[in-house]
């Protein structure tokens, strides 16, 4: 992780970076407590950025507004996977959705409840881990997630799983996440960033830990195949993947995200996939 996270790394003791597993229980504790940790900082650097009711795909500045990956949303059941602070659920009530939003960090949450008084749009919020949903079965029409959840999971087949079990037949689920190719490239926005320093096919989580090594972040890796995998197995159709190109103009770094890298190689993958009916 890069300094900006350093508030948080203190305050969770993080010493270290540790080459080991992460199984589901310690991924979901570690995720927790890191958000909780960060989600201040995290606002104060992106949330002029998100806003607190649009819905904004990824660093490229990808919006839902502009290209309706989820279709019409009015009058539809969607649910929205690692929410964070919810701007993506308010942008989606505002625009006639039936929406309910979950995150596994109290932290993010405390944000959502924040903006969902500033903008008025009050948004239903749910405490909860992507691989162990508290929804009923085939109570959603969509299912959409902007870089939340996915990549902090142990086993993402389980999430995959859970959704096509809330979901009804026929429902979009759309989710962002990392490029996986960003994966074998230091996690750094300048020139640093554009060497090769371990293999795409390493599935070896990164895991931060403290000096009594246990985990405070943890982010797994899935090459492309995995995730198409993943969804295929548990009953998903791919139907696109799109990889946004660095827009023009567009200065600002975000993390790893950056012009520098951005013009080279991709460094978000979007999966529309849609639930068989």
């Amino acid at each position: 992780m890069s300094n900006q996270h350093a508030s948080a790394e203190q305050a969770l003791g993080t010493t270290g970076i540790v080459k080991r597993g992460a199984d589901a229980a310690e991924s979901r504790v570690a995720n927790r407590i890191w958000w909780d940790a960060d989600a201040d900082d995290y606002h104060e650097t992106h949330g002029d950025f998100l806003g607190a009711a649009d819905f904004v795909w990824c660093p490229e500045g990808v919006r839902e507004d502009d290209v309706r990956f989820l279709g019409e949303v009015a009058g539809q059941r969607v649910l929205e996977v690692g929410c964070g602070s919810a701007p993506c659920a308010r942008w989606l009530k505002d625009n006639k959705a039936d929406v309910a939003a979950f995150d596994i960090s109290e932290g993010m949450l405390r944000h959502a409840r924040v903006n969902n008084a500033a903008t008025g749009i009050d948004v239903p919020l749910v405490q909860a881990s992507a691989d162990q949903l508290p929804f009923r079965n085939d109570s959603f029409d969509a299912a959409c997630s902007a870089f939340g959840a996915v990549p902090f999971v142990a086993d993402v087949q389980e999430v995959f799983r859970e959704l096509a079990r809330v979901l009804r037949p026929g429902a979009p689920w759309v989710f962002s996440v990392n490029h996986p190719m960003r994966w074998i490239f230091p996690d750094d926005p300048g020139p640093l960033g554009l060497t090769v320093t371990q293999s795409y096919f390493d599935r070896t989580p990164y895991v931060e830990v403290d000096d009594e090594g246990r985990a405070t972040y943890v982010e797994h890796h899935r090459t492309l195949g995995d995730y198409v995998r993943a969804l295929t197995n548990t009953g998903f159709v791919v139907e696109d993947l799109v990889e946004p190109e660095w827009p023009k103009g567009h200065t600002r770094n975000w993390g790893q995200w950056s012009p520098l890298r951005g013009k080279l190689f991709p460094g978000t993958a979007i999966f529309r996939t849609r639930l068989t009916s």
